[in-house]
């Protein structure tokens, strides 16, 4: 139900509910023949604000080049182009705004990558949102595939409906992701070769912190192999989880994947001189961070359940993997 009502929460929130406590407050604190001039300043200030990251800031975009090297990585994986991109939330992406879809998905297939990943929240509440949106995805091309796994409003937590229904519906949007050409991820591995070398992309399902979130995800099954080859090295693998949290509490103590890929975070959709609200809560949430030679890539995302961002534009993210000799 909140993510129904996210959008006119947040119009009455930006344009009547913090405008009204502020005049409150100027009426409160300041003299008599200032506080309506203060008053009417702010609540300018802030609809400003509101309207831009509205109907310009979340159009903005961008292409972000990062590298990753690690000493794991086969030589005949050295550059390596591997494309990340996350929160797509086509739900939004509709009617009028269908251009930014296109436009992403045009920005993608120009990086010419070996692979394309996506990690996760691909609708906003309802599998029906995918379903004129199938054929804008099914353009991505890439050498190696395009993978992906589920974000947590791919599960349908915020349907207001029982549980056989919940899982029917997510069931859907599993199909519909695999319909847009994504070879999606559950709790599973992919090997890629190059000649006689070989790396793992592996995809695991949603497992976040807060328990209101789904925690289906399982580190084993997802790297599972045959007995016959358990006693050789694990190979250089770049996992990929929807919720960057499950980093530090899972993967990290778990697993010995080199490089994660998430999302979930959105960045906070604001940054203000490199601060964002969803550092109080995520301390991975936007951006590259090292663990020893370890790391994860979570990408601030390119679309919104609310069409808001203020400093923080939806990116994709170029990650050139290079070997460390």
């Amino acid at each position: 139900m909140i993510a129904r009502f996210a959008i006119p929460f947040f119009l009455f929130l930006g344009f009547v509910a913090i405008p009204a406590v502020i005049a409150l407050l100027c009426r409160w604190l300041l003299p008599r023949r200032w506080w309506r001039k203060f008053a009417v300043a702010t609540t300018l200030l802030i609809w400003s604000i509101v309207a831009y990251g509205l109907f310009c800031g979340f159009q903005q975009f961008q292409v972000r080049h990062v590298e990753y090297a690690s000493a794991d990585l086969p030589a005949a994986f050295d550059g390596y182009r591997i494309v990340h991109f996350s929160d797509a939330h086509v739900g939004t992406l509709d009617g009028s705004r269908q251009w930014m879809l296109q436009r992403a998905v045009d920005s993608i297939n120009a990086q010419r990558a070996d692979m394309i990943v996506f990690t996760g929240d691909m609708q906003n509440v309802v599998p029906g949102e995918l379903a004129t949106q199938v054929s804008y995805f099914r353009q991505l091309k890439a050498k190696d595939g395009v993978y992906a796994v589920l974000g947590n409003h791919d599960y349908a937590v915020y349907q207001n409906c029982d549980e056989a229904e919940k899982d029917a519906n997510c069931q859907q949007t599993v199909r519909y992701i695999r319909d847009m050409g994504f070879d999606l991820l559950l709790n599973e591995h992919r090997i890629v070769r190059r000649d006689s070398d070989s790396i793992v992309v592996a995809g695991m399902e949603n497992w976040g912190v807060v328990e209101r979130m789904p925690r289906r995800g399982d580190v084993s099954q997802t790297l599972s192999r045959p007995t016959a080859l358990r006693q050789h090295p694990a190979p250089f693998t770049v996992m990929l989880q929807h919720d960057p949290s499950c980093w530090r509490e899972k993967i990290l103590p778990e697993s010995e994947a080199q490089l994660t890929l998430s999302g979930h975070t959105h960045g906070g959709q604001v940054s203000l001189l490199g601060w964002s609200p969803v550092s109080l809560n995520y301390r991975e949430w936007g951006g590259m961070t090292y663990e020893g030679a370890r790391a994860i890539y979570v990408s601030t995302g390119l679309g919104a359940l609310i069409p808001f961002r203020l400093g923080l534009p939806g990116e994709i993210v170029v990650i050139t993997l290079r070997s460390k000799r």
